[in-house]
Formats: C-alpha cells, sequence, structure tokens
C-alpha cells in the first residue's frame, strides 16, 4: 500500500493570525471562570501594589526624610540639641510593609488559581487530542509519523498552556503597570511624564523588531526539533535493520545534520535573546538620565518646579517602565511562537475521520456475516487502483482464504470489511445491509481481528485476553483458554507480559490475541498473516486455536503459509487486485493452476 502525503497543520497565517489563534487557545481557560476571573483580579492587584511602590517611597522621602533633615539643620544652626521622632518613620514602614504583604498574598493567589488554569487546559487539550487520535480512521495512521503525533500530546501542549497561564499573566502585569504608571505621572508632573512616555514607543518597536528575529529562528528550530523527534522514533525503532544493512554510519550521519540546522538556528535564536535586555535596559537608562537632568533642574529651581520626593518616584518609574514592556513584548513572541504550537494541536484536534457514520446508521446487534462486494472500486492514492469492479460472495460461517503475492489485494478487502476504508466507488453489504448504514461502533464490536504481529498492551495476561470484553469472568476465560489449546496461561492469568508483551514469546503472544478474539465472540473474524511471524513447531501448536478459531464465524484468513488454509472452505487466489481462482483446496490442486503452482513449490 502506497503512504499518502503527510498531514499539514491548521495554519494561522500572517501578523492577523494572532487574535483568532488567542481568541480559540483562551477559550480553554475561560471554561473555568472562577479560576480565571481570580487569577487577573489577582494579577490586576500585584501590579496596583508594584505600581505604587514609588508613590510611597516619594512620600516617605517628602512628609518624613526632607522635614527631618530641614529641622536638624534649623537646630544645629541654632546650636539646640536634636532628637529623632520615629513616628513618621513607623507610620511608613507600616506602609512597606503593608503593600508588601499585599503583594504576597495577591502573588501566591495568582500563582494558585494560574497553576490549576494551566493543568485544567493542559488536561483539556490532551484528553481532546487523544479521544480524537481513538476517533479518527485508519488511513490517518498512514500519513501519521508517532513522532509528530507525541510532540503535539507532550511539548506542544505544555506550550500553549504554559501560555495560557504565565504568559496571560506577563501581559496583564504589564498593561497594568504601563496603565498605572502612566496616570500616577501625569498627576504629580506631566513634563516628566512626557520625557518618561516618549521612550515608549521607541522601547516597543526595539522589543517588538528584536522579538520577531527570536521569533523567525525559534520557529525554524522548533520545526527542526519536530524533525528530530520523528527520525530519532524512526531510526530507534528501526535499529536493527540499520544494524542488519550496516547503515549505522549513513544514518548518524544525517541525524548529524539536522542536529547541525537545530544547533545554528538555537545559536541566533539565543543570541538575539541575550542582546534584548541590554539593549532595552540601555534605553531605559537614557530616559533615566534625562528624568534626572530635567527633573533635577525643575527640584533646584526657586521656586521649586516638583519636590525631590516626586524626583526620585520618577528616577523609579523610569527605571522601571522596561519591565512591563519587556513582559508584554514577551508575551507576544511567546504567542507568536506558540501560534505554530497552536496550529499542530487544532490541526489535529479538527481533523474529520473518513470513515464515520451515515446520519440515519443504525445500531446491528447481531450479525450473521455474510458479506457481499457490489462492483466495489478502491484506491490509496488517486488515480492508483487497487480494485476495480470487483465482487465477492461469502455466505455467513464460512470461512476463505485469501493468497496471492504481495501488494494484489488481500489486505485491502480485508481492511474494507473491518471498514477501516470504504470503497471509492461501489457498495459492501453485511447480512444483506449497505455497512454504511450500520453503525461503526456496534459493526466493529461483533467484529474480531488476529494481526500478523499481535499487540499487547502493558498489564497482565488477564487483561490483555479480557480487553474486548472487559466484564468477562474467569470461567469463560477458563473454557475460551481450553478450547484454543492454551490451557497453559490458565495458572499465568496474573502474569506481567511486559510493554508490548517483550515477556513472552511471538507464540504465546499470538495464542493470547487468539483468546482476546475468541472471547468476545466476534461474528466475523479477520485473520491477516497471523502465522507468518512464527515458526512451524510453534504454529503447529496453535493449529487447535486456529481451528477452534475460525470455527462456526465467518472467517477472512490472509495466509502465505499455505498449510494454514487447507481446512477453509473456499480459497481465493488474488491476483492484481483480482479473483483469478475459486474454490477448496483439493479442487485447486485438482485444476493444477495457480494455486497448484504455489502450493507446490511451498511445500517442496
Amino acid at each position: 500500500m502506497e503512504q499518502q502525503t503527510y498531514l499539514s497543520d491548521k495554519k494561522f497565517e500572517g501578523q492577523a493570525a494572532l487574535w483568532p489563534f488567542l481568541k480559540r487557545i483562551f477559550g480553554y481557560s475561560f471554561r473555568y471562570k472562577k479560576n480565571t476571573y481570580a487569577f487577573i483580579v489577582a494579577v490586576i492587584a500585584v501590579g496596583l501594589s508594584d505600581a505604587i511602590w514609588p508613590v510611597i517611597w516619594m512620600y516617605f522621602l517628602d512628609d518624613v526624610i526632607v522635614p527631618m533633615v530641614k529641622e536638624y539643620q534649623q537646630l544645629v544652626q541654632q546650636g539646640l540639641p536634636y532628637s529623632v521622632s520615629f513616628s513618621g518613620l513607623w507610620q511608613y514602614f507600616a506602609y512597606f510593609f503593608g503593600n508588601g504583604l499585599f503583594q504576597v498574598i495577591g502573588v501566591l493567589v495568582f500563582v494558585w488559581f494560574g497553576g490549576k488554569i494551566q493543568e485544567y487546559v493542559l488536561f483539556d487539550l490532551r484528553a481532546e487530542m487523544f479521544r480524537k487520535l481513538q476517533k479518527l480512521s485508519y488511513s490517518f495512521y498512514d500519513k501519521s509519523a508517532l513522532g509528530w503525533l507525541l510532540s503535539r500530546l507532550t511539548s506542544d501542549a505544555d506550550k500553549v498552556a504554559e501560555l495560557i497561564s504565565w504568559g496571560f499573566l506577563e501581559c496583564i502585569w504589564g498593561i497594568t503597570m504601563i496603565i498605572l504608571t502612566l496616570i500616577i505621572m501625569f498627576f504629580y508632573s506631566w513634563k516628566l511624564a512626557i520625557v518618561v512616555t516618549l521612550s515608549l514607543p521607541l522601547l516597543f518597536f526595539l522589543s517588538i523588531k528584536i522579538r520577531q528575529l527570536i521569533l523567525v529562528y525559534s520557529r525554524a528550530s522548533r520545526k527542526i526539533n519536530s524533525e528530530i523527534t520523528a527520525s530519532f522514533t524512526e531510526q530507534i525503532n528501526g535499529v536493527e535493520v540499520n544494524k542488519i544493512t550496516a547503515q549505522e554510519t549513513r544514518v548518524s550521519n544525517d541525524f548529524k545534520v539536522l542536529s547541525k540546522n537545530m544547533q545554528q538556528k538555537t545559536f541566533k535564536a539565543t543570541f538575539y535573546t541575550a542582546m534584548y535586555m541590554p539593549i532595552v535596559i540601555f534605553v531605559g537608562a537614557i530616559t533615566a538620565i534625562f528624568v534626572i537632568n530635567i527633573g533635577g533642574n525643575m527640584a533646584l529651581a526657586l521656586p521649586a518646579g516638583i519636590t525631590l520626593g516626586v524626583l526620585a518616584a520618577f528616577f523609579g518609574f523610569a527605571t522601571r517602565i522596561f519591565e512591563p514592556i519587556l513582559d508584554i513584548t514577551r508575551f507576544y513572541a511567546n504567542a507568536q511562537n506558540c501560534i505554530s504550537a497552536g496550529e499542530r494541536i487544532f490541526g489535529l484536534i479538527d481533523e474529520e475521520p473518513t470513515i464515520k457514520d451515515d446520519v440515519n446508521a443504525v445500531a446491528v446487534n447481531a450479525i450473521k456475516g455474510a458479506i457481499d462486494f457490489k462492483n466495489v472500486d478502491f484506491e490509496y492514492v488517486a488515480s492508483k487502483s487497487v480494485l476495480s469492479n470487483f465482487n465477492l460472495n461469502i455466505k455467513a460461517g464460512t470461512s476463505v482464504a485469501l493468497v496471492g503475492a504481495t501488494g494484489d489485494g488481500k489486505t485491502t478487502i480485508t481492511n474494507l470489511i473491518g471498514r477501516f476504508y470504504q470503497p471509492t466507488k461501489g457498495s459492501i453489504l453485511i447480512d444483506g445491509i449497505d455497512y454504511k448504514k450500520i453503525k461503526l461502533n456496534s459493526l466493529r464490536q461483533q467484529m474480531g481481528i488476529v494481526l500478523q504481529t499481535p499487540h499487547l498492551f502493558k498489564g497482565t495476561v488477564w487483561e490483555n485476553i479480557i480487553y474486548a470484553k472487559q466484564n468477562s469472568t474467569k470461567k469463560e476465560v477458563i473454557l475460551t483458554l481450553k478450547k484454543l489449546g492454551a490451557a497453559q496461561f490458565i495458572d499465568r492469568l496474573e502474569e506481567q507480559v511486559g510493554e508490548n508483551g517483550d515477556n513472552l514469546s511471538l507464540g504465546e503472544k499470538q495464542l493470547i490475541s487468539f483468546a482476546r478474539a475468541t472471547l468476545a465472540n466476534p461474528s466475523i473474524l479477520i485473520m491477516d498473516e497471523a502465522t507468518s511471524s512464527i515458526d512451524t513447531q510453534t504454529e503447529q501448536k496453535i493449529q487447535l486455536g486456529i481451528k477452534e478459531l475460525i470455527s462456526n464465524r465467518t472467517s477472512i484468513i490472509v495466509a502465505h503459509r499455505l498449510s494454514t488454509i487447507k481446512n477453509c472452505d473456499r480459497i481465493l487466489v488474488i491476483k492484481k487486485g483480482e479473483i483469478v481462482e475459486d474454490g477448496n483446496h483439493n479442487k485447486l490442486i485438482e485444476k493444477r493452476g495457480l494455486y497448484y503452482n504455489l502450493y507446490t513449490k511451498q511445500f517442496a
């Protein structure tokens, strides 16, 4: 089967893409309105607390320090003793302490709610993606690499959830600080306020430009990282093939090229990140110099244009105004950077199954198992036909084997029966009903599939056998194992199979997969090369299991090892998507056609 092209991510293109992305992603946080509103209020409160620090300091200087210095000078000039009054000091100590305590409480509140929002959103995103992965059609996995999917459930989801919580915090705090700071500055001295305000456009311009450069190289680095993840997963899974074919050096060099590209992009992103802070601080320092120069002249003028406290406060504002700008532009850059992660996440969430229930589909509780292909055309890739005007009738309760060369359409036929794919043209009937009119879930519940390489889930033998029928009793499981000739597992039901069944032999894993399929008592059974990966001796041991497995139900068996299908009711020889021979074993041997040649060569 030819692979299709890889999925493309949902695109939020251009600068205007930021708003629709933010609107959708923040919709997840506002599912938890109480937590989100509490978070926003707490952040605004902390921003207010930060903004009034210079104001408290201003009044402390003007109301306490300056009067005390003047009083001290007067007393010294008069030769009188001076005693310090701590009442004003204690008063402002209380103000400082109270504002600090208020800020600490605010930080604790927004950390608490921000953490909750992040985890809630992370849970929702991962749950939605995993739920969609379970619902998507089989064809989806033909064009999706494991690394592609894994990065969406891990790093991409983490990145977006962090933007919603801590990135949003920076944005709210930065906006709050700038607004309050400007209001306070214009209230106390509009001249100095203009000096500070004039620096803001330059700060924003430099911040956005540098952030955009960082963003370009960060996104390039992240794209390469995704390729590295996919390459790593693929090559580690195929390490045995690499060793057998002596490709270790070539594969290592290919991986080295990817890593080198990522190194270069990451270095440039890191360089601009390192340059960013010094440039912004430099602009802030220049602003502070102008404030000191102009404000100092105003404070020393007669009469004084501003007080010493106001000058000190504006110096504080000038040196701190770049902090909220840093946070806002950081949020902007992170949001832009997260767009690519959002594209990947929403590309998955919005992916529609190609196989889904028709509007008028009904559930069928008891399928007999008659299968009828009527003038079926099918292609995996446009203009590359696999089946053309294909017709096949299988009576309920019969066993049918499909044989032929690799790529001639055997597995395609079983995939169509299992409705992992649907005909391009024509129809497939189950018990005389077009299977598109049968609810997919009710159809699949009455099908059993045993694959060439059995997949076992991490857990016990018992958990794997009852996987498709969770309410099974121990008596049912034991009876099933005995019928299949797998009684050796009766005393091993609590044994751990390991990841993907690595604690068991291939033959043991196949027997457990037989038991899993049989226990569910399917009306239609599909066996796709179920014995091709095991040795002949092991195959002989599980022949009893196969015989029991296919009895009294419609069975479709794909097999290259022809000794396993001699007792099937029908054997179909498939060549280039067409049935060229049809009959039982004896009949086809007597015919001395293609099946005879395949069988005698294999026997020899």
